[in-house]
């Protein structure tokens, strides 16, 4: 009978399926970033309120899982890492040689609508670069974020980096005579602008004296590109990249710390939101510490949920995911007792081998030999290890190809299983 308690809304259980995906995401986002030189640390998910309304923008603080703890201190589950890597970073960057090459893989809460691609809970991989101002530390940021939907195994056909230069407003917002609350009254306006009706962006617009034809003038000329946003282009070109790019303007972020370069990931069919995204936030250490630690810096996001559904709906990325999942015994060898006589001889067995760190399953309770195999082969272990009436000599099956092979009673067991697991197509035993 089903309990009658349910998740809360935007909020998941993980069956075994489902960790799967989230473990094939972790390991590919772990393997990539160690592949770029990166460290990995974590933070806490409860944090000081504080900390998230120092410089995170109008739309954060209505997000947030926020309450007074028993000791009477406000306090919000994490929304983002980058806060909480900022007051780190400021704590322990005098320990590390920079730049700072750091990643984080964790969960993340916001209170928002629950819909196809948007939880209240999820996970994060956040990769950031700290202690270098540099185009050549945007591009290499850029390029790991690229590599990584590569890892996932999607192509240039699936997916572009739509990138831009939050400097272009700075310097746009200079030119129309906007102050700072003017300015980021306007990248909230070309941040939403493709989610409301034109007539509400016009309205909002007006309200700063701008009109629609002025984002679009600006949009529309690719001339407009900043100079380092240029250098980052040609960088990551050199690399091989360039068929991922796309210079789009209208790209600023949501979040209010971000002062550069800024990039999202999307599928090129446009049927979810943005994949993934990050940028340059080169004041946000200094804002946290009231400048006490300066450290530029930029970072890459991307979660789970997301991109999960976007491995659902490309074939070859999601092919790329059932390979994998084959690969996810959760055993190396699965015992099966034919005589139930020989459960004593089966459990010491089972203790040696995994003495050895070879993995082992086996039924708990006397079970019907075919169930066995059943079980067995659910493991996705490639060999059942047979005890039955000639034991001690036992039988080897292979499970995808069903035929037995005999490990005689004086053979040396474990180094004989060892060496099937190590070499699966190394033939009949002796």
């Amino acid at each position: 009978m089903a309990s009658g308690f349910q998740t809360l809304p935007g909020f998941r259980d993980f069956a075994p399926s489902d960790c799967l995906l989230r473990n094939y995401l972790f390991e590919t986002w772990r393997s990539v970033a160690r592949r770029y030189g990166f460290s990995e640390y974590e933070t806490p998910l409860l944090e000081p309120t504080d900390l998230y309304l120092k410089k995170s923008g109008d739309e954060l603080p209505t997000q947030l899982f926020r309450f007074p703890d028993q000791g009477e201190r406000d306090v919000t589950l994490r929304p983002e890492v980058t806060a909480s890597l900022a007051r780190l970073a400021a704590a322990e960057q005098r320990n590390y040689p920079k730049p700072l090459k750091w990643f984080e893989i964790g969960q993340c809460f916001r209170y928002e609508k629950p819909q196809k691609g948007r939880t209240r809970e999820f996970y994060q991989f956040n990769t950031d670069i700290l202690g270098d101002d540099s185009p050549a530390a945007d591009a290499e940021l850029i390029a790991l974020a690229i590599d990584t939907m590569r890892a996932l195994g999607f192509g240039p056909a699936d997916f572009q980096v739509r990138l831009s230069d939050r400097q272009v407003w700075q310097a746009f917002a200079e030119q129309k005579g906007l102050d700072e609350s003017q300015l980021a009254t306007l990248l909230a306006i070309i941040d939403k602008k493709d989610k409301v009706p034109e007539e509400k962006t016009a309205t909002a617009l007006a309200e700063i004296s701008l009109v629609p034809s002025d984002l679009s003038d600006l949009f529309e000329n690719p001339d407009n590109a900043s100079p380092r946003l240029t250098e980052v282009l040609t960088n990551l070109e050199t690399r091989g990249l360039g068929d991922y790019l796309t210079v789009d303007l209208s790209i600023v972020r949501g979040l209010a710390y971000y002062t550069g370069i800024v990039f999202e990931v999307f599928d090129t069919s446009r049927s979810l939101r943005a994949v993934a995204g990050g940028g340059r936030y080169d004041t946000l250490v200094s804002t946290l510490t009231d400048g006490k630690t300066d450290l530029p810096a930029i970072g890459f996001a991307i979660g789970d949920v997301v991109i999960g559904h976007f491995i659902e709906e490309t074939t070859p990325a999601k092919l790329q995911f059932e390979q994998w999942k084959q690969n996810q015994a959760t055993c190396d060898l699965y015992l099966v007792i034919d005589n139930e006589d020989l459960r004593p001889d089966a459990l010491k067995l089972a203790q040696q081998l995994r003495d050895a760190g070879i993995r082992i399953d086996f039924p708990l309770t006397k079970t019907k030999f075919d169930k066995q195999l059943k079980a067995a082969s659910a493991t996705r272990a490639p060999y059942a290890l047979i005890l039955g009436q000639d034991f001690p000599e036992l039988k080897l099956r292979h499970l995808s190809t069903r035929s037995n092979e005999t490990i005689r009673a004086n053979a040396d067991l474990i180094s004989t299983i060892q060496s099937k697991l190590e070499n699966p197509e190394g033939g009949l035993l002796a």
